[in-house]
């Protein structure tokens, strides 16, 4: 489970993105080095990606545009670069299951 929250966060006074980064790579080991880190939350893995907004509405960002998914709606996604954002208020909560495959 992934709960993203607003785009608004990572703009704020009291963002920290070293005590963020230091969060993330604890707690997502091997991902975190995924992260690109001249293009914001873009990354890429060589994985089929399944994603359920399980809560809220975001934004998928890829190199060819942008969908904005809703609550239950399923993305399936196979070594896409991609961001994920969230231009709303609330918080989303997403499901995520990542699968490894050769490349």
């Amino acid at each position: 489970m992934l709960t993203l929250p607003p785009d608004s966060v990572f703009f704020s006074t009291e963002y920290d993105p070293v005590l963020v980064g230091q969060e993330f790579a604890e707690h997502a080991v091997g991902f975190a080095e995924r992260m690109e880190p001249d293009a914001p939350g873009f990354h890429r893995t060589q994985t089929v990606y399944y994603v359920w907004v399980a809560k809220g509405q975001v934004v998928l960002e890829t190199d060819t545009g942008e969908v904005t998914l809703d609550e239950n709606d399923v993305v399936v996604q196979h070594g896409t670069r991609h961001a994920w954002r969230n231009p709303r208020d609330n918080s989303a909560t997403l499901s995520v299951v990542l699968v490894g495959v050769e490349a």
